[in-house]
């Protein structure tokens, strides 16, 4: 796609060149965007599978699992205390749903978790490769909190 646009800018006269400069700037943006899908990807393997359907994320582990509405999810935390990194979605009303991060199609999480308001997909491959343990509050909704917001 950039070396398509490159050539409508070297090579044409008029509006040819303006839309070969679109053509290259939305290759780059695919470039950028690919990159990053690429990094935020995890080794899979890990337990348990994950599936999205129609905006809803189901985790089915071998202890534990359970599914969350992506359009109600109140915070995205990323907690890697027990060694180990685990997703960790918050929903009102409902328990806190964990998935470990090489979980079986985790990596489709990363296309969901960029379509949460304000949230940069930079401060998520961010803190998938910060070796620190600890618990990162990577989104939270805004608006008013939930009675049942858990503290640590």
């Amino acid at each position: 796609m950039i070396l398509l646009g490159a050539w409508a800018v070297g090579a044409g006269h008029g509006l040819l060149p303006m839309l070969g400069w679109v053509v290259v700037a939305l290759g780059l943006a695919f470039v950028f965007a690919g990159l990053q899908r690429g990094r935020a990807r995890g080794d899979g393997g890990g337990e348990g599978v994950v599936q999205i359907v129609e905006g809803q994320i189901a985790y089915f582990g071998p202890m534990t699992g359970g599914a969350v509405a992506l359009s109600e999810i109140e915070a995205l935390e990323l907690d890697r205390r027990s060694g180990r990194a685990v997703w960790v979605l918050r929903q009102p009303g409902q328990p806190v749903l964990r998935i470990p991060v090489d979980a079986e199609g985790a990596d489709a999480l990363f296309d969901s978790f960029a379509s949460l308001p304000g949230l940069p997909t930079g401060r998520i491959v961010a803190a998938l490769h910060d070796p620190m343990p600890g618990q990162i509050v990577l989104w939270r909704r805004s608006g008013p909190a939930s009675p049942d917001r858990q503290l640590h």
